[in-house]
């Protein structure tokens, strides 16, 4: 089986979904002949030409509501926002009209989306190259949202966002990109929407991650085994809607848990996951629901060491984790 970094994953997808079929297209800022400024649709212009692969104008709000009338009419669009952090002028779109246009049809229309959105820090990106945008479109019915964490995750979860007749905001961590590789089969599987996935098992806690922080947490997690403890790390890979057996199956096992995000603590996914876990698992608990998160300031600063601050990261979970087991 091949192995590929998490870009290469994805850029097999799209190819081959643009090849299987002719109602798939792809929009967005320089996503044509440049293939992206991550170069994630680099080649897919030349193979399939400007008729299915569009550079969009200098416009998220266009970009998006053009994809809504294209799959209203028919179309399968894709929609890369260049960077997550560019995504609010499209807000209104996504959230008011994408995200509410079958119920407020009662099902007679739907609208299959796909909104690509590299998001994240760790790349020196600063105030708007690196924001975590997840937890305010995971409050949203209607609207499904991915973040995948592996190669294999990658390319299945957007295979499963091509079959699904609703919008999908799909959340690419962008340091992930290329950092991260993995065997990827060359067929068209699928990775199914809310399942999370234990990738490692453990007993004495449970650590819920996504995106770059599952990898953190991984690494911590090994540190933690030579120290006598055995930590579970289950990784979300759905955000919205959150697969809520699993979440609370391992918190059952285990008796602790540690959640890790590097959006804002608060009013983060953490708290949400929170709160299920104490309204539905609270008497299994053997201590604290613990959150690891990224301090409440505006935004991820330039500075290395002020990013480094800002971002939990392998070290910062471990602690925390060791605190946690030894309550």
């Amino acid at each position: 089986m091949p192995t590929k970094n998490n870009l290469e994953a994805l850029r097999e997808g799209m190819a081959q979904a643009l090849r299987r079929d002719p109602r798939v297209i792809i929009t967005g800022e320089d996503v044509g002949p440049r293939g992206g400024v991550f170069r994630a649709t680099e080649g897919l212009y030349a193979e399939f030409g400007p008729s299915r692969v569009i550079d969009s104008p200098l416009s998220e709000l266009s970009i998006v509501a053009v994809g809504i009338g294209m799959a209203l009419n028919g179309l399968r669009p894709i929609c890369e926002i260049q960077f997550a952090d560019f995504i609010h002028p499209a807000f209104n779109q996504i959230v008011n009209e994408a995200a509410k246009i079958r119920y407020r049809s009662n099902g007679d229309y739907c609208v299959p989306l796909i909104i690509r959105a590299p998001y994240g820090g760790g790349i020196s990106g600063g105030l708007y190259h690196s924001q975590s945008i997840e937890a305010i479109f995971a409050h949203t019915p209607g609207l499904y949202v991915l973040a995948p964490s592996t190669p294999y995750d990658m390319k299945g979860l957007f295979n499963a966002a091509l079959q699904v007749d609703d919008p999908v905001l799909f959340l690419e961590h962008k340091r992930a990109y290329r950092l991260i590789k993995g065997e990827v089969p060359g067929d068209d599987y699928v990775v199914p929407i809310g399942k999370a996935e234990v990738k490692r098992a453990g007993e004495d806690l449970t650590i819920i991650a996504y995106g770059m922080m599952l990898h953190e947490a991984l690494k911590a997690a090994e540190a933690l085994a030579g120290e006598g403890v055995a930590a579970e790390i289950l990784d979300l890979r759905t955000l919205s809607p959150l697969d809520k057996p699993a979440i609370l199956e391992s918190v059952k096992k285990t008796g602790k848990v540690l959640i890790v995000h590097e959006d804002n603590l608060t009013g983060g996914l953490g708290g949400e996951i929170a709160a299920l876990i104490a309204q539905e698992a609270f008497e299994y608990l053997d201590g604290p629901i613990t959150r690891l998160a990224a301090p409440d300031v505006p935004s991820m600063p330039f500075s290395h060491p002020l990013q480094d601050f800002f971002l939990p990261n392998a070290d910062k979970i471990a602690a925390a984790a060791r605190r946690l087991a030894a309550y």
